[in-house]
């Protein structure tokens, strides 16, 4: 474990503030739009990213995890920004000069509104107006990046995909099928994009990163476990074998149980953290070795992880103790270590557990106070750090 690289994630949208160009800051603003409180000025990282920086490296992270906002790159169809472009290759070249490895993200839930109001990822040319994208965006992966994620949480994007106008995601009432001409069109954008990027950078470690929650059957819904997890991630995992990473995103278990004949969610009867989801600990533990069971020898990273929170000065198994201002941070040390332990001796090899990236750097105290990121899925703008 003396080799265990310890990383800190961002997204675009949710930390850097005025995404004008994007689909949801229109969702945002929508008449009786169903976000209380629109990212707005967020917590202006796409100014302030210096400072997150120095945050990261002074805690004695290694990597630093962030988004490149295609809607900034390409905020009208078929004009590129070269301010956006030279502004994400400062970032690359700012983390390296603090000791800092780059991992750069393409997309992060957000693509530009023209993109969106014309079909979005169902378009069909859809692969190619994204990979264009990628073409656009070459000088950001230079010989500095190691790490590059295609899409970030799929999934998700795929589940988002069947919200209707003006409903909110409801993410916390459970997890809705993804769309499966979604899905499809997804893995098909993640081939060609790690194919392309492959080819222009033989040196990119190049995957994507799945929301994957601890699931576990109830005692009689084991003959139907696959059908509830099989579209909701392990499809998405499957696209990943052969590639040089898969990243794993944990913050809750879910229970699966069986209703005429069909798997069901059961609430669990813990505490529960701010986005409404079990505080369960050993959730990453067991989302890592389900996971392993279906990528076979490609490498897992831990992309990220952690709990919505109050400011936590203490956390066990019975409760967490809130406060008024809200972070996202891992469980207790020791249970943290435990959980990767075990999730550690469960895998092939010593390289598929040797990252974790905890969501996210920015704390409150150290930033003025100002709330770390906009959460999309509840939209609220909240204090979500790595604790104190």
């Amino acid at each position: 474990m003396s080799a265990f690289l310890w990383g800190v994630a961002t997204g675009a949208h949710q930390t850097e503030g005025n995404n004008l160009a994007s689909d949801w800051w229109a969702i945002e603003h929508e008449p009786g739009s169903f976000v209380k409180e629109p990212s707005g000025d967020a917590v202006d990282s796409f100014h302030r990213w210096r400072e997150d920086m120095d945050l990261a490296a002074g805690a004695g992270f290694t990597d630093y995890r962030f988004g490149v906002e295609w809607s900034r790159v390409e905020p009208v169809e078929g004009f590129f920004s070269r301010a956006a472009i030279d502004h994400y290759r400062r970032m690359v070249e700012g983390a390296r000069a603090r000791g800092l490895r780059p991992f750069v993200t393409l997309h992060h839930f957000t693509v530009p509104l023209w993109f969106a109001a014309t079909g979005g990822w169902l378009r069909t040319d859809a692969t190619e107006k994204y990979l264009r994208y990628v073409e656009a965006i070459e000088p950001v992966p230079t010989d500095s990046v190691e790490h590059v994620g295609t899409i970030n949480e799929p999934n998700i994007v795929a589940m988002l995909a069947r919200r209707k106008e003006g409903e909110a995601p409801g993410l916390s009432r459970g997890l809705p099928l993804p769309d499966p001409r979604v899905t499809d069109a997804l893995i098909d954008v993640h081939h060609t994009t790690r194919a392309k990027l492959k080819a222009a950078h033989p040196h990119l470690r190049v995957g994507w990163g799945i929301s994957v929650q601890d699931c576990q059957p109830e005692p009689g819904a084991e003959s139907v476990f696959a059908t509830y997890v099989h579209p909701r991630d392990e499809v998405f995992a499957e696209a990943a074998r052969g590639n040089h990473w898969v990243g794993v995103q944990t913050y809750t278990r879910i229970r699966v149980g069986i209703a005429d004949g069909r798997p069901v969610e059961i609430a669990g009867d813990g505490p529960k953290t701010l986005t409404g989801w079990e505080y369960y600990p050993d959730a990453l533990g067991g989302a890592l070795r389900r996971i392993a069971g279906v990528v076979g020898e490609t490498p897992i990273i831990v992309t990220e992880n952690g709990i919505a929170t109050a400011t936590i000065t203490s956390a066990s198994s019975t409760g967490v103790r809130r406060s008024r201002q809200c972070r996202k941070r891992s469980a207790t040390a020791s249970t943290f270590a435990a959980t990767c332990t075990g999730a550690w001796s469960t895998t092939t090899n010593g390289e598929t557990t040797d990252r974790l990236s905890a969501w996210s750097p920015l704390t409150g105290a150290a930033s003025n106070a100002r709330p770390d990121r906009h959460c999309a899925g509840s939209g609220l703008n909240i204090h979500l750090g790595i604790g104190d």
